[in-house]
């Protein structure tokens, strides 16, 4: 199993939702690869827990999407397709672009402190973008998006959003090599950003669609004739 010996700590909560959040984390990390079985003796084992709060914790994983629970074979981390890809941000693109709606329908002090929020993790971004830091930008990318969907404060678009978020980041992350678009990350933000603060609206959702229609291109393996081209 990946990442033995470094995995848990639950730090005196062995709960199923404690174990389902720093299993969440693992899995998007890519510590448990697309397809990889999760030996379910081992890791309560790892977590000095007994399997109850565990299988309740994969139970928990398994209605979000993250696992796949085959029967007679066991729990395996799920395998993106590229349907899988096209359906995750078409639903993203859906959910924000209400968002969008609801945050400036919602006031301006919604908008000024949705905008502190994504202020300060664009700068945390653009530190990232210097350093090469893969995992971190994956992170912050999905950050952004989450307190741009949490400052609506409509917990249903929220909880929706987190496995969306969670999935969003198992795609990216298992691609790093095929994402070309490292370089324009914080300006594509920071459009969305100055779009909010803007009030527009229609441009901003406008944005977003474009945004995630690119996130999908860019996650896209190339076929064989365009390698060839």
């Amino acid at each position: 199993m990946a990442a033995s010996g470094e995995l848990f700590v639950l730090q005196g909560r062995p709960t199923a939702e404690v174990i389902a959040d720093q299993l969440r984390e693992h899995i998007v990390q890519g510590k448990f690869r697309p397809g990889q079985q999760i030996n379910e003796s081992s890791l309560a084992t790892q977590l000095n827990t007994s399997r109850g709060p565990l299988r309740e914790a994969l139970q928990r994983l398994c209605q979000e999407g993250i696992l796949v629970n085959i029967r007679n074979r066991g729990v395996f981390v799920l395998e993106l397709s590229q349907q899988d890809i096209q359906e995750i941000y078409d639903v993203r693109e859906a959910v924000e672009t209400a968002c969008a709606h609801m945050l400036l329908s919602g006031g301006p002090e919604k908008v000024k402190k949705t905008a502190q929020s994504l202020k300060a993790i664009i700068a945390n971004m653009a530190k990232n973008v210097a350093a090469g830091n893969w995992q971190a930008l994956a992170k912050l990318d999905m950050d952004f998006h989450t307190s741009f969907v949490a400052g609506t404060g409509n917990s249903r678009m929220i909880r929706i959003y987190e496995t969306l978020a969670a999935e969003s980041r198992m795609c990216i992350l298992s691609l790093e090599v095929a994402y070309p678009r490292v370089d324009v990350l914080v300006t594509e933000h920071q459009k969305l950003l100055d779009l909010l603060l803007a009030g527009d609206e229609s441009a901003l959702q406008e944005a977003i669609r474009t945004h995630m229609q690119g996130a999908v291109e860019d996650l896209t393996p190339p076929r064989e004739d365009q390698e060839l081209a």
